[in-house]
């Protein structure tokens, strides 16, 4: 199968339950494969339809947010216009998974791949994985979810695979059981509780506060290494 169908495929066994996304070359294949699982019944799941890639990660995010097992897709100029998007989901601490079907930044307009899209979030504060073949579209896909909703890290994570190169092109790909892929996922944990006292949520903060977070975003991402590791030996 084709890359991007690789990640449909790990999306659809990881059972997301919100996916938003808009139509950019070369990702689109990803969200209408999607889209075919959950009009044939074959995936339990909701798409919500927006004008840009904008709202798209901000519609994953409050689904995320509310504690939903939530996926999104993207390349190129589409990521860049999710960028406000990407940092509120790192500093807000989100689990969720971004699949970035890398594509040069213009201009010149060029639909070839190359990193600078998904290079451009390095300091964002999301877990970043780069695929370099279909398999590993496909495994990485459903570790991001994993690592992501550990409740030592709680940050988002973007899987890379290179447009055409991997995202169009077919390649064997080992696809388990659900009922594997279930058991290692597990119910998407929820980080979040309603207050007992009235709370202010994304408001003005001090310096102090902000570096705060800053470093709970590092040493987060420094937690992430080692549960990465556990994850893949876990996968197998």
């Amino acid at each position: 199968m084709t890359g991007n169908h690789a990640v449909a495929y790990a999306v659809k066994l990881s059972k997301a339950q919100i996916i938003s996304a808009y139509p950019i070359t070369p990702q689109t294949s990803i969200v209408e494969k999607l889209s075919e699982f959950i009009e044939k019944g074959e995936m339990n799941a909701r798409i919500i339809k927006v004008e840009s890639e904008h709202s798209a990660l901000a519609a994953v995010y409050g689904a995320a947010i509310a504690g939903a097992r939530a996926f999104t897709a993207t390349s190129s100029h589409g990521l860049l216009y999710m960028h406000e998007w990407v940092h509120w989901f790192s500093r807000a601490r989100i689990p969720a998974v971004m699949a970035v079907v890398t594509r040069t930044i213009g201009p010149p307009w060029n639909i070839w791949p190359d990193h600078s899209d998904f290079m451009d979030q390095r300091d964002s504060g999301w877990i970043m994985s780069y695929a370099m073949d279909n398999q590993e579209v496909f495994d990485l896909v459903i570790q991001a979810f994993k690592v992501s909703e550990d409740p030592s890290v709680y940050l988002p994570a973007m899987v890379g695979l290179e447009g055409f190169i991997l995202g169009g092109t077919s390649m064997p790909v080992e696809i388990p059981e659900e009922n594997s892929v279930l058991d290692f996922l597990g119910e998407r944990r929820q980080p979040y509780s309603v207050a007992d006292e009235i709370i202010s949520v994304g408001n003005l903060t001090s310096p102090e506060e902000t570096e705060q977070i800053q470093m709970g975003i590092q040493n987060a991402m420094g937690r992430a290494r080692e549960v990465i590791k556990k994850v893949d030996e876990e996968f197998g």
